[in-house]
């Protein structure tokens, strides 16, 4: 549990500033560590907590007499207040008599900051960015998760390309987060029976600006050794461990929320794993006096329930069996048979008869379901139709709303000087104002231009400074791979392709034609550079075969030194490359890209989307902020439609996109850069996304 530091007092801000995630979307508050001890902050992962545990006693008082030091800590600490202060939020003048009515979020992961590592991949990131723009929009607003003991795998790359995981114990000592006891001071419990037996729960608060996060753990003294490491890691384990986590996560979260008092209008399920929370709250209702039915219909008139997997066999299900030892207690207590209980999530429509999806089941408590694009919405309305018979296609109750990202979270700090000269002082109160962003256009091109510069060359010295540990970490051995000096080149047109390996993403689609590409890369007078980095599931062969893969072509001649993979992706990666490179390469096969958050982090900081028209693009694409590989048709024998597809990309690249990037000095380049942002920031913003689910999920669940 996380206690006062002993610091000077014109220091003391900077711990209330550490222990707020606040500081993930704050880069003047990330650079006061940085400036007091570059290298620690580094060697910390960029935690401010235990920075400040680290930090010699010197040092400290070097700065504490650093009078242009403690001005910066004083303008950071007093946005801070500011910030927390404010009552006047976009919520409270827009819905006033609604600021009581809490919305309770869950999700299995949050990506905030890469200090708190409680997230495996896109899911979590978009779950960490809603709950910071909850913060911004002030909206009455409370999450729940579970606290992983073990972070998910830093990844290394072997010496013969191959992926290697790294599992680190969290120390939660010095995790941004602090134990929500009892009155007594002792941990507040709750428990939830796990078929034959008692299992504890602590709860952990993680404050995100005004908002909070409530982490849920079972490393309790009551608990036996096998139950302190239920949450012992993110999808892993047995089907055992999995559907217990579910439970605790669904049935114990809305128990730690009703132990603190907090009692919301509306429920947001981010997926299906915490679909048990309708079951609990069936049971509270029916305690309360209402009938089976009665509490059904209130339960799925204030749930909201959004789906992301566009696959019928990638939503979770588990055997029956399973779903009888667990739950067969809560028949009775419901007053329904098994078979109405099983029907609840059972999916008729694949050979699946004797599973339990958690999909089926949350849309069964749910009036309100959404898609996370425009496509996807089509997408789970055709997956669904067999759950709604007698109903057309378009009045199946699957809507959607378009995912986005958190802008100041994944916004260059020299893109924020920019908007901040350029711009009206209040350009945070306009991330939603899609007209204002038309002034990016106003940004002298040089000026703009050499913003961009900057971002890359910062983003290039980063990656480099990776790379090389990588290869001293090889030693002497023959490894094959370029040296730093011969990678990562700044004048060069560089394309990035980073996210979670998985085969559908077809990161390897560009090598169809290999000969080809290694002409284009290599044109000695318009050279391209392509760099990768992700992980693949740790038990996902084929996603692990597809980094192998690209770490072998990495090392051929024709492509040393223009195909470069940056091992162990990350949050800080990721920030790094989506604010440095030209181009963003998103080539999944559609329509199963959901969504995808990545290439909208990119136009923000000045780079353009080059992606197949699935997920999010086909809304942003307007055909002067871009460009598309292949077409909107879908064609049934997949190695046509790569084949397809990778033609587009050699054509678009060489007779567009490289053209435009080393033409008449750039200029066009810099216009649809400045077109890419202005017409997207707005549209895939998170501020955008949660008034979309204001408007059309939560106050409407409220009422």
């Amino acid at each position: 549990m996380n206690t006062q530091l002993n610091l000077p007092d014109s220091l003391k801000p900077l711990y209330e500033l550490s222990i707020n995630l606040w500081f993930s979307w704050n880069p003047d508050v990330r650079d006061l560590y940085r400036e007091m001890d570059l290298q620690l902050w580094r060697t910390v992962g960029r935690n401010p907590l235990a920075f400040l545990k680290n930090i010699s006693v010197d040092k400290l008082n070097n700065f504490a007499a650093n009078p242009e030091f403690l001005q910066k800590i004083q303008k950071a600490s007093e946005r801070y207040n500011d910030y927390m202060k404010n009552t006047q939020t976009v919520f409270s003048k827009n819905y006033p008599s609604l600021k009581d009515n809490y919305i309770a979020y869950f999700s299995a992961e949050y990506g905030l900051h890469e200090s708190l590592p409680n997230y495996a991949g896109g899911l979590g990131i978009l779950a960490g960015d809603h709950c910071k723009t909850a913060s911004d929009l002030g909206l009455p607003f409370v999450a729940v998760g579970l606290l992983y003991k073990h972070a998910y795998f830093n990844q290394t790359i072997t010496i013969e390309g191959e992926q290697e995981e790294h599992y680190t114990q969290l120390d939660y000592d010095n995790l941004p987060m602090t134990l929500v006891t009892d009155d007594n001071n002792n941990p507040l419990l709750v428990s939830v029976r796990l078929i034959d037996r008692e299992v504890y729960i602590k709860i952990w608060q993680v404050k995100i600006g005004r908002i909070s996060l409530f982490l849920l753990d079972t490393t309790v003294d009551q608990n036996s050794d096998e139950d302190k490491d239920i949450i012992h890691s993110l999808y892993g384990g047995s089907r055992d461990t999995r559907i217990q986590q579910e439970i605790i996560l669904g049935i114990g979260g809305l128990r730690a929320l009703r132990k603190m008092g907090i009692n919301p209008s509306v429920f947001h399920m981010n997926e299906g794993h915490s679909a048990f929370l309708g079951l609990e709250r069936l049971f509270e209702l029916m305690n309360e006096g209402m009938t089976f039915k009665m509490a059904l219909e209130f339960v799925r008139s204030t749930t909201l329930f959004t789906t992301h997997t566009p696959i019928p066999a990638g939503n979770e299900a588990f055997e029956f069996d399973i779903m009888e030892r667990y739950f067969k207690n809560f028949w009775p207590e419901l007053d329904i048979s098994d078979d109405y209980f099983f029907d609840l999530g059972r999916n008729l429509n694949i050979h699946q008869h004797e599973h339990f999806s958690l999909t089926v089941f949350a849309l069964n408590l749910s009036y309100m379901a959404n898609g996370v694009s425009k496509l996807h919405g089509h997408v789970s309305r055709r997956m669904w139709r067999h759950l709604y018979p007698g109903l057309m296609l378009d009045e199946i109750p699957i809507g959607h709303v378009t995912n986005g990202v958190h802008t100041e979270s994944w916004l260059h700090r020299k893109m924020i000087n920019l908007f901040d000269e350029f711009l009206s002082p209040d350009w945070r109160d306009h991330i939603y104002d899609k007209q204002y962003w038309d002034q990016i256009k106003n940004i002298p091109d040089d000026i703009f231009a050499d913003t961009l510069k900057n971002m890359k060359t910062e983003m290039m010295n980063h990656l480099r400074r990776k790379y090389e540990l990588q290869l001293q970490r090889y030693g002497d051995e023959e490894h094959g791979f370029p040296a730093p000096d011969e990678i990562i080149d700044d004048n060069i047109l560089t394309i990035g392709f980073s996210r979670r390996f998985a085969p559908y993403k077809r990161a390897t689609l560009i090598f169809k034609d290999v000969e080809r590409l290694k002409k284009i890369l290599n044109n000695p007078d318009r050279p391209v550079q392509i760099l990768f980095s992700g992980k693949a599931h740790p038990h996902n062969d084929a996603g692990k075969e597809l980094i192998r893969a690209i770490n072998n072509y990495a090392r051929q001649d024709g492509f040393k030194g223009r195909i470069i993979f940056i091992e162990d992706y990350n949050i800080n990666v990721s920030r790094s490359l989506v604010s440095g490179v030209d181009i963003w390469l998103n080539n999944p096969r559609r329509p199963l890209e959901a969504s995808g958050t990545s290439g909208q982090k990119v136009p923000i900081n000045g780079g353009i989307n080059f992606s197949v028209l699935d997920g999010w693009w086909p809304e942003g694409y307007n055909g002067q902020n871009g460009w598309i590989i292949g077409t909107d048709t879908e064609h049934p024998d997949s190695n046509h439609q790569d084949n397809i597809d990778a033609n587009s990309f050699y054509d678009t690249l060489e007779n567009e996109i490289i053209p435009l990037y080393y033409e008449n000095k750039g200029i066009g380049w810099i216009q649809m850069a400045k077109e890419s942002l202005a017409s997207l920031l707005s549209e895939f913003s998170t501020h955008t996304m949660v008034m979309n689910y204001i408007k059309k999920y939560y106050v409407p669940g409220i009422k």
